[in-house]
């Protein structure tokens, strides 16, 4: 029986190889990233990059056997493994920092991203066609290095920083190809106009992913998202004191059904915490919207309020809306221009007595 499972097991990895590769750079970084202004998370990523370029263009000598039998041999072997390692690192990367937020969507495309890129993976044979996804596969990793770490060194966001951001990657990218075409220049000159294309409707996708707010305004993230009876102002010890109805552990998850009984002649808050970098400012605002009985949601209150970075925690804010009736309503943290970091939806039930409040300290 051993034997059998170990056959099986080594036939299994001898045709998932590639796969297996990119899912481990993608477990190092859920065991490794942390904070995305962190020294250590910095170099971790800048490995993948340079892990990644070193990758690809030695795999290409290999191809075009550019060297001595057994380097050719040991980089046809090598090379492809460290290649995904990188991509699955570089991608997995942008998914953790997205994933801090409490709305599951600011994830979803990059999510999705990473689905393809597995039965992308286990589809793609032909050589020209692996070359082309090598490389998109570079620029999409190498974009969401640049637009991840390029606002944390600038200390800002905002269109430009986005714009800019993936324009270096497009630069890193086209050094890259330049690179490929004095290694392989008979095969690549006849790709070029290809790979050129991809990168371009990729970077095109990317920022309409960005502009059409699919995705939230990374490097900020969403630590924490409550709605409560009362937030009363910082105390002394610099902590917010926080009046809500005391819920059982499943009651605090993110999708469990939420109703609130406000007190009596009070409104109701939202309470956030959004974690941006060292020396990043910027103004968030709290969407409150209610939903109408043919299921559209009308925009009640927009109210700003600018947060600093460095606090590992997340920057601690909150709004009130006094003007509340019954039924189902949502409150969305979001950036200045309308991208969403997290929202959270519950119930507003005006007929029921407030029971079992606590007070807790945030």
């Amino acid at each position: 029986m051993t034997r059998v499972n170990f056959a099986l097991v080594k036939k299994f990895v001898s045709h998932h190889w590639l796969t297996i590769a990119f899912v481990a750079g993608f477990v190092t970084d859920f065991i490794l990233l942390d904070a995305v202004d962190d020294a250590f998370d910095n170099a971790v990523l800048l490995f993948y990059v340079l892990l990644a370029t070193a990758s690809l263009v030695l795999f290409y000598v290999s191809v075009a056997e550019r060297g001595p039998a057994w380097l050719v041999r040991f980089l046809a072997r090598l090379t492809p493994l460290t290649m995904q390692y990188a991509f699955g690192g570089l991608l997995s990367g942008m998914l953790i920092f997205y994933g801090r937020s409490s709305d599951f969507l600011a994830s979803a495309p990059f999510l999705l991203l990473i689905i393809g890129v597995i039965i992308a993976n286990e589809l793609v044979t032909k050589r020209s066609e692996r070359l082309l996804y090598n490389v998109s596969l570079y620029f999409v990793g190498v974009f969401s290095y640049c637009v991840l770490i390029v606002p944390v060194w600038l200390g800002k966001v905002g269109d430009f920083v986005f714009v800019g951001s993936g324009l270096i990657a497009v630069g890193l990218t086209m050094f890259l190809i330049k690179l490929l075409k004095i290694i392989i220049p008979n095969f690549l000159t006849l790709q070029k106009r290809l790979l050129v294309f991809s990168v371009g409707c990729l970077y095109a996708l990317l920022n309409g992913f960005y502009f059409f707010n699919i995705i939230p305004p990374i490097p900020l993230s969403l630590n924490e998202l409550g709605i409560y009876q009362r937030v009363e102002e910082r105390s002394a010890a610099g902590t917010y004191k926080v009046t809500t109805t005391k819920r059982a552990w499943y009651e605090t998850l993110p999708w469990y059904p939420v109703t609130i009984e406000p007190l009596p002649g009070e409104g109701i808050a939202c309470f956030a915490r959004v974690y941006a970098p060292t020396d990043l400012s910027t103004t968030i605002v709290h969407r409150w919207s209610k939903k109408l009985a043919d299921g559209t949601w009308e925009e009640r209150a927009a109210i700003p309020y600018r947060i600093s970075g460095g606090n590992d925690a997340g920057y601690r804010g909150y709004t009130r809306i006094e003007s509340i009736e019954s039924g189902r309503w949502r409150c969305s943290v979001e950036n200045e221009r309308g991208q969403v970091l997290g929202r959270r939806t519950f119930t507003i039930d005006m007929s029921a007595t407030p029971h079992d409040l606590v007070t807790v300290f945030k």
